[in-house]
């Protein structure tokens, strides 16, 4: 699947489950929360979690875990650039340019 049939996917299936027209102040806050979970995932796999009262869980499923977070946090950035009608591969191709011209490759 390429980025703009990945794109259309969630529109369409976030827009099914009514979850698409949520206030986008409301989006912003799932983004972050996200986010925070896609940094406990990074910290499970990179130190551990240290807690007694968590199971010690595999490298295969630390790393699953963060696969699913990552995953959250773009669908969260696809509905919001749904929502201003922004498609990913102009992001992409905008933040491309941007690096390319604010450092050089050497």
């Amino acid at each position: 699947m390429d980025v703009n049939e990945f794109q259309q996917w969630v529109k369409e299936y976030y827009e099914h489950r009514g979850w698409h027209d949520l206030d986008i102040f409301i989006r912003i806050g799932f983004l972050a929360e996200e986010t925070g979970e896609v940094a406990r995932a990074i910290r499970a796999l990179e130190i551990g979690r240290d807690r007694p009262d968590e199971e010690a869980e595999s490298l295969v499923n630390k790393r699953r875990a963060l696969v699913e977070e990552l995953g959250d946090v773009l669908g969260n950035v696809i509905v919001i650039a749904n929502k201003y009608n922004i498609a990913l591969e102009e992001v992409f191709h905008s933040h491309k340019e941007k690096l390319l011209k604010r450092y050089t490759i050497d």
